[in-house]
């Protein structure tokens, strides 16, 4: 078949090349110079840093993690690291997951996070049911005291909005529930570990994460043009068409909100529910320092409070791979979301390295570069209208004879290996309509 994939970040780029090795002719338009999408990296002098957050290869699915592997140039090519994470909790550091961290609270926040908690777990098991919101949803998993020392200012500090407005959907399987012996064990000073399947994960020793978008595209097979809009898309009878050119299949992967006005076929009630899915974006913000010692062997930590500046999570990116920063240097990544428009002084910036140094993250006086870049589409906002919505959204494109996938293309908050584990159910889905011309077979189960 003649296929038209419109982006070229990981799920555009993985679907393609799939596609082309099985001997369909693709094309890739892509509006960027380059391809990439979220899992972009970029250079400032001698430093390495990704564009959006840090991105770190590891995946539950065995086949997805060796494909990412393989694309990033094989073992050889990667830098293996032990996962070490952390909250900044005031002037301590606590182990992450905060619950499996207890102990390592004062003595009087320990309390509260267990009274909380008990009186959490017995009225779960007394079959008080799952809130709607994710507000409720915090006190009804982990009680009171965990809700006040990290779960409620930390999710506020990210999702930038009233929780009470966001729906707990979202957190269903995806935010494992640590056993009670783990969380009594951390109370009593027996550490515990969570979240296990990261415990190690890789990284490329050059080039950033985008190293492994490369390794899709060089020898793809496919036709990428780069800085090429998406300006029309329309279906007539079993063809399509694409900035004029005709095709016999279109797969998207671009943010719906951004590509929905080239569809001609969408209908008004479907295009006004894309309308309001709108992003939460996110400023990265890229620090390099010079270091007096080496870099404290953390991959990243969580900053909760308003004093530690208005960074949610920071990355020690010159840990994930040595080459990321120049000899003597180390650098970080500091993430801050924010919705609608916004444009970073220099002010702003400022402040975001002082929270930092106030937060004993950095000392900002060894700072030798601070950067930044922009990502309108970064986290999807996870409203109580949600649902609902992206149910209409899917389920039109599903009857529609296009297939949109992606974090943004389809709405699903997925990670990396997520994206790229989509794609390779789209792909089986296409080798099946091409053997059986049967369009009205589902996509995703």
């Amino acid at each position: 078949m003649k296929i038209a994939v419109l982006g070229a970040g990981i799920s555009g780029a993985t679907i393609a090349r799939l596609l082309s090795h099985d001997g369909h002719d693709v094309t890739v338009l892509e509006k960027s110079d380059r391809a990439g999408g979220l899992c972009k990296s970029r250079k400032f002098g001698d430093f390495t840093f990704d564009e959006a957050g840090g991105h770190i290869m590891f995946s539950k699915n065995e086949k997805v993690l060796a494909y990412m592997k393989e694309r990033s140039g094989g073992e050889e090519a990667l830098h293996e690291t032990v996962r070490q994470t952390k909250i900044r909790w005031h002037d301590r550091w606590v182990p992450y997951p905060f619950e499996n961290g207890v102990g390592h609270l004062t003595k009087e926040a320990i309390v509260e996070c267990m009274d909380g908690y008990i009186e959490s777990y017995v009225q779960r098991r007394l079959g008080t049911p799952c809130p709607e919101n994710f507000k409720d949803w915090i006190y009804w998993r982990m009680g009171d005291g965990f809700a006040k020392h990290f779960m409620v200012p930390y999710n506020e500090k990210i999702w930038e909005c009233d929780l009470a407005e966001m729906s707990a959907g979202w957190v269903a399987g995806r935010v494992p529930e640590a056993p009670v012996k783990d969380i009594l064990s951390s109370a009593i000073g027996m550490d515990t570990e969570g979240y296990t399947h990261q415990s190690v994960f890789w990284f490329p020793k050059e080039g950033g994460f985008e190293t492994m978008v490369r390794g899709v595209v060089n020898g793809g097979g496919f036709d990428l043009q780069l800085e090429t809009a998406v300006e029309s898309v329309r279906r007539d009878g079993d063809r399509y068409f694409v900035n004029g050119d005709e095709y016999d299949l279109v797969i998207n992967t671009v943010p719906l909100p951004q590509v929905e006005g080239a569809f001609a076929d969408i209908p008004d009630e479907i295009r006004s529910e894309i309308r309001k899915l709108v992003p939460i974006s996110l400023t990265n913000v890229l620090i390099g320092v010079e270091l007096d010692e080496p870099m404290p062997p953390l991959s990243w930590i969580y900053l909760p409070f308003k004093e530690q500046g208005p960074t949610n999570r920071v990355t020690y990116f010159s840990n994930y791979a040595p080459d990321n920063a120049p000899a003597g240097h180390g650098s970080f990544m500091a993430e801050v979301t924010y919705r609608g428009d916004f444009t970073p002084t220099q002010d702003w910036l400022d402040s975001v390295v002082t929270g930092l140094d106030n937060a004993g993250v950095l000392d900002k006086r060894r700072v030798v570069q601070v950067n930044h870049t922009q990502n309108e589409f970064a986290y999807i906002d996870q409203n109580l209208q949600f649902q609902e919505r992206v149910d209409k959204v899917r389920d039109w494109f599903d009857a529609s004879g296009y297939i949109t996938f992606g974090r943004f293309g389809r709405y699903e908050y997925h990670n990396s290996d997520q994206c790229i584990a989509r794609a390779f159910e789209v792909f089986e889905h296409i080798r099946e309509i091409a053997k059986s011309g049967d369009e009205a077979r589902p996509v995703f189960s």
